[in-house]
């Protein structure tokens, strides 16, 4: 076996892998990417939705506004055919979803990775994994079936929910199987839905329809009456019937390109992590697809542990492992909240019996008739209204999601591109960093508030997140 030495090495090159990498890259680390697919095969998964914080995270590293040119912006979601969320009251410039393919994601930020300098390793499998106190060693295999074992500082896997990762550090991955047999199809339509993003279900079938606008469509649906494995033919007439009897139309669907059968799980794992491997995206939580959260929340997952793993290496952290342990209790909160958000969404759409129609039409009069309501609603949906528990030493609003003011010096997520803490305070002040930063940056992005009747000097993180707030 031949031994190479990088200081943070990621399993698995989706979303959140690739953002994760070109994060660390950014920061000076050295990173190398393993893959086990070939580099160039497509991966035939299922998100195509972006939510706003998503985007915003996104901008932040120069990629957003890219991204929008490849799909479509919807600024009304109607759930259950009475329910519209009215997308543009988000506090955000990026208000409204993004309907794209993930390989679009995929594709910017990996262009993002090369650039920056991560290392790939294509046709790459990881076989074993082994820690000690400095580091973690992988036992690979690469293309040819030659082993290699590869040694860093640091190993995270976001290498979907079949991670070997996962299974390498002997975590488990409870939960359940929520619905069986679910279809999806991306088709062509003889006729415009009138609606640009729906959900709704009749009892016994749910679907939605959502384009891709270029023409295609997203279709997901679901019968109670024909409920078979995975490995079942599915064919456009299955996914006609259910639309029909979901949405009340079928459309005219026409000319499939893509139709799979699949299953929904809600898991999720107690750790995220477990020395010094972690975990994120898809190999930590998976859940059911609808509301199109789960690319969006393995994103953000990587934008929370990455300035994290990139201080403590660069030895700006006090304290680094307490540092690394609040990925655990700032983002395994937010996937236990996505496991059962999304999970809501779905039994609602599949709701057949009295009780729990009514409850569902409840809900929807609810939201209406109660403005703050919705929004709240849409601000957890979008991610915007996610927040983390206060850091210590701290009072709100730290931990709240920073929004995209106006500075001297540009806007803020503009300035976050540097990846690193922003400290916004009144013109002609020069604070110093509060004591309770959770790291002594190198370089540290000073900002100046705009308006000179503001007084607060804001400190924000890396990922956007409030750290301290004074007046």
């Amino acid at each position: 076996m031949s031994t190479t030495d990088t200081d943070v090495l990621v399993i698995g090159a989706g979303p959140a892998g690739l953002l994760l990498a070109g994060d660390l890259a950014t920061a000076g680390i050295d990173v190398t990417l393993v893959e086990r697919r070939p580099h160039g095969l497509g991966n035939l998964t299922r998100a195509f939705a972006v939510h706003a914080r998503t985007l915003e995270q996104l901008d932040a590293r120069g990629l957003a506004d890219e991204l929008l040119t490849t799909g479509t912006t919807l600024t009304t979601a109607r759930l259950f055919g009475r329910l519209d969320l009215d997308l543009t009251r988000l506090p955000t410039r990026f208000n409204h979803l993004l309907v794209t393919p993930q390989y679009e994601v995929e594709r910017l930020l990996e262009r993002r990775a090369v650039a920056t300098g991560v290392t790939f390793r294509y046709g790459t499998e990881l076989r074993g994994l082994r820690q000690d106190a400095d580091g973690a060693t992988a036992e690979l295999t690469d293309p040819d079936g030659t082993p290699l074992a590869l040694r860093a500082r640091y190993l995270v896997g976001t290498d979907g929910v079949r991670s070997s990762v996962r299974a390498a550090l002997g975590l488990p991955f409870p939960g359940r199987s929520v619905i069986r047999s679910i279809v999806l199809a991306d088709v062509r339509l003889a006729e415009e839905p009138a609606d640009s993003f729906s959900i709704a279900g009749s009892g016994d079938t749910f679907a939605f329809l959502a384009p891709f606008g270029d023409g295609w469509y997203r279709v997901m649906g679901w019968s109670r009456t024909h409920q078979v494995a995975d490995s079942e033919p599915v064919d456009l007439d299955e996914v006609r019937e259910i639309a029909r009897k979901a949405l009340g139309t079928d459309h005219g669907m026409h000319d499939a390109r893509w139709i799979s059968r699949f299953h929904s799980d809600e898991r999720q794992a107690p750790a995220y992590r477990v020395g010094r491997a972690f975990l994120a995206g898809d190999a930590a939580h998976v859940h059911s697809p609808a509301g199109g959260q789960g690319m969006n929340t393995g994103l953000q997952d990587a934008a929370n542990l990455s300035w994290k793993l990139a201080a403590a290496l660069r030895g700006e952290a006090p304290d680094p492992e307490a540092l690394l342990d609040s990925y655990q209790s700032e983002r395994h909160p937010v996937g236990a909240m996505v496991l059962r958000s999304s999970g809501a969404l779905v039994r609602l759409a599949m709701a057949h019996t009295p009780l729990t129609r009514a409850a569902r039409s409840l809900a929807a009069r609810f939201l209406s008739a109660v403005p703050p309501a919705s929004v709240r609603a849409m601000g957890m949906l979008s991610g915007i209204g996610i927040s983390y528990a206060p850091a210590p030493g701290t009072d709100r609003p730290s931990g709240r999601r920073a929004p995209d003011v106006h500075l001297r010096e540009g806007r803020l997520y503009e300035l976050l591109r540097q990846g690193e803490f922003v400290l916004i305070a009144p013109e002609g002040a020069t604070p110093a960093l509060p004591a309770t930063a959770p790291v002594t940056p190198k370089h540290l992005v000073r900002a100046t508030w705009t308006d000179p009747a503001k007084k607060a000097t804001v400190l924000v993180r890396p990922d956007g997140y409030v750290h301290r707030a004074s007046h």
